[in-house]
């Protein structure tokens, strides 16, 4: 599944590029140091690997209808991390190298090597963290199973990002891979959104509109070929109810108004 794939290929190299920055920033330090590092890196690892199986534990011990719940609360969840991920990483990725050396000079200075595995362990663990979340909220329908020959390729082609970026290969120039990816995930994202929509529907929490509002079924029918990857993807719907467009084009206007009022904000600032 191409979402599966993007999805841990981002996190992934998100991951990769962070304990670059770690592991360069220990060069020279000390084995003291490194072995921290290191030590902080497999137990943000292991503790998204916990999350995962907190999840599952969790989703297993509820009765059909708390699964339905839990289901569609997660879906939304994981849109709304994944959306603010994105604009969290536009406004501080150029300010990443400096903020996380900071934090790793002030630990040292106050807890040394326990001081470093923490912050190692904290920045891993958000990335490990949020590709859990993400993947479970695409996984309601399918498993995990089919997931995760995807989730082993993205791993992989992120491995092979870093070390191509890390080479400073100028094919795969970092700002504009991370640019790309960020935009894939805000489609990823208002999917996810309009598939929790309809699963409140289908609860009855919220109430459908005219549904259908329109059908497009005989153009691009989305339960088979090109409509249902565009429907698992990107959250096309061939006959969508209009609380389902609501959602969805309500979703790109925030996105358009965010990208639009801070630069006028900072405009103003300084005339």
């Amino acid at each position: 599944m191409l979402n599966a794939f993007i999805i841990v290929w981002r996190e992934s190299l998100e991951a990769m590029l962070v304990i670059g920055i770690l592991a360069a920033w220990a060069t020279g330090r000390g084995g003291g140091v490194r072995t921290g590092l290191w030590s902080g890196v497999a137990a943000g690892a292991a503790l998204a690997v916990a999350l995962a199986a907190v999840m599952q534990g969790t989703l297993g011990s509820l009765s059909d209808r708390g699964q339905e719940i839990f289901q569609a609360l997660l879906i939304l969840f994981a849109a709304a991390l994944m959306t603010h991920m994105v604009l969290w990483m536009r406004r501080h990725a150029r300010g990443l190298r400096r903020e996380m050396e900071g934090a790793l000079d002030r630990a040292a200075e106050l807890r040394g090597a326990w001081g470093i595995a923490a912050v190692a362990a904290l920045a891993v663990s958000r990335e490990g963290a949020e590709t859990v979340i993400f993947l479970q909220g695409i996984a309601t329908g399918s498993g995990w199973g089919a997931l995760l020959p995807s989730a082993l390729a993205g791993f992989g082609a992120a491995a092979l990002t870093a070390w191509a970026a890390a080479r400073g290969l100028r094919l795969l120039p970092q700002h504009q891979v991370l640019r790309v990816s960020a935009n894939l995930l805000l489609l990823f994202a208002a999917g996810m959104l309009v598939l929790g929509t309809d699963r409140l529907i289908g609860m009855e929490w919220i109430p459908p509109g005219i549904d259908p509002l329109w059908d497009t079924s005989a153009l691009l029918d989305d339960g088979r070929g090109l409509g249902k990857w565009l429907a698992d993807l990107f959250g096309y719907r061939a006959r969508p109810a209009a609380a389902d467009v609501l959602v969805f084009f309500g979703f790109w206007a925030l996105m358009a108004a965010q990208r639009w009022w801070p630069g006028r904000a900072r405009h103003r600032v300084k005339a």
